[in-house]
C-alpha cells in the first residue's frame, strides 16, 4: 500500500510535495526548504525476535542502549540493506516512511519530535514527500515516545 492511501484511509489530511532527489534526511529538509528537526526519519533496530521502527529529527542520532530499554530488549542492532528491502518492498531503498503500523512494525519516537506541530517525511521514494500534523501522525501511529537519540 502507498503511503497516500495509507493516510487517506486513515482520515489525515496531508500535503503531497515532489523535490529534487534527496537520499538523506538533512537532504530532504533542504528540499523542502524546512529545519532538519522537523523531518522524521525512520530508523530500523532489530531485537532478540523482532523489527521496531525508531522515528527521530533528521540531524539526530540513534542511541541503541536507549532503544532497547525502551523495547525491554537486552541490545537492539540496526537493520541491514537486504532485510530493509525485505521490510518495505514498495519503498526505494532509504525512503522508507515513518509509519510502524503501516509495515507491522513497532513504534518508538523520540521525545524531541514533539517540538513542533508538523513533521516532514520521505513518502517511499526519494523524490516526494509529505508534510502532516504530528497530532495525525502520533494518532494513527500511536508510538512509544521516549528519549532515545545521542545527547
Amino acid at each position: 500500500m502507498k503511503l497516500e492511501e495509507y493516510l487517506q484511509r486513515s482520515n489525515v489530511k496531508f500535503e503531497k510535495h515532489t523535490h529534487p532527489v534527496a537520499y538523506t534526511a538533512q537532504q530532504l529538509a533542504d528540499a523542502e526548504h524546512v529545519t532538519g528537526f522537523m523531518v522524521a526519519k525512520p530508523v530500523i533496530v532489530k531485537g532478540a525476535t523482532d523489527f521496531a521502527m525508531c522515528v527521530i529529527a533528521a540531524p539526530d542520532h540513534l542511541d541503541l542502549k536507549s532503544v532497547a530499554g525502551v523495547l525491554g530488549e537486552k541490545a537492539v542492532r540496526l537493520a541491514t540493506e537486504p532485510e530493509m528491502a525485505d521490510l518495505f518492498p514498495d519503498c526505494e531503498l532509504g525512503a522508507e516512511p515513518p509509519f510502524g503500523p503501516m509495515f507491522n512494525l513497532r513504534t518508538v519516537a523520540d521525545a524531541r519530535l514533539e517540538n513542533d506541530v508538523y513533521l516532514v517525511m520521505q513518502a517511499g521514494t526519494h523524490s516526494e514527500a509529505v508534510k502532516l500534523r504530528l497530532s495525525d501522525w502520533k494518532r494513527v501511529c500511536k508510538p512509544l515516545v521516549a528519549g532515545i537519540v545521542v545527547q
